[in-house]
């Protein structure tokens, strides 16, 4: 376990790049989006299986009338190279109002089998990219890719080797709107998640001050963590002066939704983070089952938000060490984007001096 030490004004801040999801780009000058012809009611969204099953346990899908076709390519071998497998879905814009797709990727994350989007017109032309998918965890996750559909005929999901790593895919129609949100309001990655999930957190580069509240990134690096303390992940920062309050953020890969990551700050089990879980028909959990007898459990395969209230008697002026397990169960998860916000009393705080009774 090695700790990771940070510094600035309040607390030092290792900063880090993260890729949360890819938005696909049509060529300059290509004509994205029309004004819309129709007021057509919204097309279902489809959830298409792409797990690799035996014949005598498939099952033909259903699909939105939009979906016209699945189909698998397996990659073939030249000598000790296996090229990639490609899995096709060929789309139709159900009305004018279809012009912009979110298709979120289920699959695992290993490292050498990083899958990408690639969308083709109907003369075979390739229309856009997306670049790798994931960031190489070696764990079960999701990817979402913004889609401009005008010309677009199919997407393929291109995965190097036998794609078995690749386990489904979400897709769901966009529309546009006006959004009206305060100036200093944090900026989202993505639109508004389809099952209510928090917006991918964002680590800033440097310390923030607002309100007399600080907000320090620890880092943006993902940082894979077991159970154990020896897996753990650790932080190591520096405080002018002790807070009233904290409040460590952070987002986990792959956590089981019932045991969630322990927090120790200064050596003392301050208990498990709370997660902010998105709706539970969210196709990113998985049941988890030792045998048919027994309760399943689920994990959520992708990143979701876990926070924790540091008390401040725990936190002191000088160097303080926080370490993050995975909940008890897990064999392996990770995280990122972790951050710890620092409240201090400033000239405008509203607090009550209640009389002891």
């Amino acid at each position: 376990m090695v700790f990771r030490s940070v510094a600035c004004a309040l607390v030092v801040a290792c900063a880090g790049v993260s890729v949360f999801a890819q938005e696909a780009l049509p060529p300059a000058g290509t004509q994205v989006l029309k004004p819309s012809q129709s007021a057509a009611a919204a097309p279902e969204s489809a959830w298409l299986d792409l797990r690799q099953s035996s014949a005598t346990h498939s099952k033909v899908q259903e699909a939105p009338p939009w979906v016209e076709s699945v189909s698998f390519v397996p990659a073939k071998k030249n000598g000790d190279v296996l090229s990639k497998s490609i899995f096709r879905m060929r789309l139709r814009r159900p009305n004018d109002n279809c012009q912009i797709l979110l298709f979120r990727l289920f699959f695992d994350d290993l490292p050498g089998e990083q899958p990408e989007l690639v969308a083709w017109d109907e003369s075979g032309t390739q229309v856009l990219r997306s670049g790798s998918l994931g960031q190489k965890s070696g764990l079960a996750t999701s990817s979402s890719t913004i889609v401009p559909m005008i010309g677009v005929s199919a997407i393929d999901v291109e995965v190097p080797g036998n794609g078995r790593s690749i386990r489904g895919a979400y897709l769901d129609w966009m529309r546009t709107s006006q959004v009206m949100q305060p100036m200093h309001a944090q900026r989202e990655k993505l639109p508004a998640d389809p099952f209510d999930g928090p917006a991918p957190l964002k680590s800033d580069e440097n310390d923030a001050e607002v309100f007399g509240t600080v907000t320090a990134p620890l880092t943006a690096e993902v940082i894979p963590m077991g159970s154990s303390m020896q897996n753990g992940a650790a932080f190591r920062f520096g405080l002018e002066a002790e807070p009233l309050i904290a409040l460590l953020t952070f987002e986990v890969a792959s956590p089981q939704i019932e045991a969630a990551p322990e927090v120790y700050v200064n050596g003392e089990d301050i208990g498990a983070a709370s997660l902010v879980l998105p709706d539970l028909a969210d196709p990113g959990y998985r049941g988890l089952s030792l045998s048919l007898l027994e309760t399943m459990k689920f994990q959520y395969t992708g990143w979701i938000r876990a926070q924790k209230i540091v008390p401040a008697s725990l936190l002191k002026a000088g160097t303080n060490d926080v370490i993050i397990l995975a909940g008890a169960g897990t064999s392996a998860s990770a995280i990122r984007e972790t951050q710890i916000q620092l409240k201090y009393l400033w000239d405008k705080s509203d607090y009550l001096l209640e009389p002891l009774k």
